[in-house]
């Protein structure tokens, strides 16, 4: 059974101002590195042979991190890479509204569609739990195409919170079902309690 350890990548300055980011590049700004920073020191006496990550660089970036603190070697897999938003990339939700109405979701904007983001996440968590059975994975990528995945993989679980910037996710491959043992913890940042399922 692979063990995958979910990471959404550490804030930006858009996280900060609710911009849809999707494709665009936008870099960790220094709360998002000091995340990573405290994510890396908490699983520094954990055993994970890989980190996969986003092509983009905030997720790159936080894997960076994790991954030279921790002696862990990082891949690169672009179907981790967040959801493309199209021509809402870089707006807030009032600014979509100026331009476009209060049903600018319902407009086609070029924002790819759940379906496809799911299938993506699905596709890149089984092959990953394929080719690294009995071992500890760690996957850093975006809070939508990690959502979504999630809550199609874990149906059978009430999972309405979204994932928090560097929290921590823990999947577990097998049959019939995906199990989830920790959902969105961040301990490393609050030194609250784990968020077990």
């Amino acid at each position: 059974m692979a063990t995958l350890g979910l990471i959404r990548h550490g804030v930006t300055d858009w996280n900060g101002q609710y911009r849809a980011q999707g494709h665009t590049d936008i870099p960790l700004n220094a709360e998002g590195r000091r995340q990573a920073e405290l994510l890396s020191e908490r699983i520094r006496s954990e055993r994970w042979h890989y980190i996969y990550t986003s092509d983009l660089s905030r997720a790159m970036e936080t894997s960076v991190i994790i991954g030279e603190v921790n002696g862990i070697e990082i891949r690169v897999d672009e179907r981790l890479r967040e959801m493309d938003c199209g021509q809402i990339e870089g707006t807030t939700e009032q600014e979509r509204v100026n331009q476009w109405g209060y049903g600018w979701s319902k407009l086609d904007l070029g924002i790819e569609p759940h379906e496809a983001v799911v299938k993506r996440g699905r596709e890149c968590f089984a092959d990953l739990a394929e080719r690294h059975s009995d071992q500890n994975i760690l996957i850093v990528s975006h809070g939508a195409l990690l959502g979504l995945t999630l809550k199609r993989l874990l149906a059978h679980i009430d999972i309405r919170e979204n994932l928090s910037n560097t929290s921590l996710t823990l999947l577990h491959s097998g049959e019939p079902r995906w199990d989830c043992s920790l959902y969105n913890c961040t301990k490393h940042l609050t030194g609250s309690p784990s968020s077990f399922i």
